[in-house]
């Protein structure tokens, strides 16, 4: 039975303890900004979800910044280029001679671990927190209401911090007429699956061909993140282990038989889609990552975006504490909501590059490929893909 109510004050209230919660939490702590984290699943369940793993290099400036990159800086695989196979021909991008910059493959799941690690012990983290509802914002502040403990709680704050993801409370908690939504599904999804086998290269593969799109990524020399272009409503327990690694085989090789196969951990159907909200603050709330914008996987750029607007949210909170300005705070959704459609033109540019659309005609397949054929043959283009693929251009 729930206990009777209490009500309890916190600077910024967090919805959300994915990375862009946690880090948030994690820049105020160390600039002297409490918080309070809400975060509907279990602990176990936020440090196990397998999501995106490849963090470009102003993300990783981040990490390091907030004193959680250590760990990342040990075991983090540096990649200073992909490649690109197009129609079994090897074309390598070697975006770091091309920009200067690199990205790093560590798993979301890990950078959560480390986030979570610097604040054991520390008061404000809530997990299991299944009831969280927005009862108020202001233009002083807000109230949210939920059970923590056992106990229903009313927590006021001075801001809210929505960083719940696509289908959380905190953009439900915005009037209507106050926000518009601006959403993309493409014509597209993705198998992925995380198996137990080395990676066919030490670098990303990106295969475009005639039977459909694949990826090679990685987690660990020994675990193995594989994607398929699949057509939208296929189930993701459609095919069996031999024909998804037969057709992986077939598209990242040319049937060779080359590719490492190994026990499929865990599979998951990816749908491709682009969302953006706009504003991304109303009065004292403010959406951060999957709340405010989505991403097709195709540039691995949302987890990217999410860091991008935790930092930026830390830094304008940091100078309202600590100044009482309030510019920064004014200015949130001014600054970061150009900077997310960057985001979403380059993974749109990814994604129709690399996918035969179902109604494609041979006029619109020659021009993909002259696209191609431009990019690996001009270095400004390479120059500039590169400079979006690292993040330095959105910097």
């Amino acid at each position: 039975m729930t206990s009777p109510g209490r009500t309890l004050h916190t600077p910024v209230c967090i919805i959300g303890a994915g990375p862009s919660g946690l880090l948030l939490s994690r820049l105020l702590r160390l600039n002297g900004v409490d918080s309070v984290v809400l975060e509907r699943r279990t602990r176990d369940h936020v440090e196990k979800r397998v999501r995106a793993g490849l963090l470009e290099q102003g993300t990783v400036e981040v990490l390091r910044d907030a004193g959680v990159g250590e760990r990342l800086d040990r075991e983090a695989l540096v990649h200073e280029g992909f490649e690109w196979r197009l129609d079994g021909a090897v074309h390598r991008m070697p975006f770091t001679e091309l920009c200067g910059a690199s990205v790093w493959m560590y798993g979301q799941q890990e950078v959560v671990k480390d986030l979570l690690d610097a604040r054991d012990g520390e008061p404000g983290l809530h997990f299991g927190v299944e009831d969280v509802r927005i009862a108020s914002v202001t233009a002083d502040g807000g109230r949210v209401v939920c059970t923590i403990d056992g106990q229903l709680t009313e927590l006021t704050c001075d801001f809210i911090a929505a960083c719940d993801g696509f289908h959380g409370v905190g953009r439900q908690a915005v009037p209507a007429g106050e926000l518009v939504g601006h959403e993309v599904t493409h014509p597209f999804a993705w198998l992925g699956v995380l198996t137990a086998a080395p990676p066919l290269s030490p670098e990303l593969i990106y295969a475009v061909g005639d039977r459909g799109f694949a990826l090679q990524s990685m987690r660990s020399p020994q675990v193995s993140r594989l994607y398929l272009s699949v057509p939208p409503g296929e189930g993701v327990d459609d095919r069996s282990d031999e024909q998804i690694w037969r057709e992986l085989d077939l598209r990242l090789t040319g049937g060779q038989g080359t590719l490492p196969t190994g026990r499929i951990l865990e599979r998951v159907m990816v749908p491709l889609r682009s969302f953006v909200a706009e504003p991304f603050q109303y009065r004292r709330l403010f959406l951060v990552g999957d709340a405010a914008h989505i991403v097709p996987p195709s540039a691995a750029k949302g987890l990217n975006m999410a860091v991008a607007d935790a930092r930026h949210l830390a830094e304008a909170l940091t100078d309202w504490y600590a100044h009482g300005r309030r510019e920064a705070l004014d200015g949130y959704s001014a600054t970061a909501v150009p900077r997310a459609w960057q985001g979403q033109q380059f993974s749109a540019s990814m994604t129709t590059l690399m996918h035969a659309a179902p109604d494609e005609s041979v006029f619109d397949r020659r021009l993909r490929r002259a696209r191609f054929e431009r990019l690996l043959s001009s270095t400004a283009e390479a120059t500039a893909f590169a400079e979006q693929y690292t993040g330095i251009a959105r910097r």
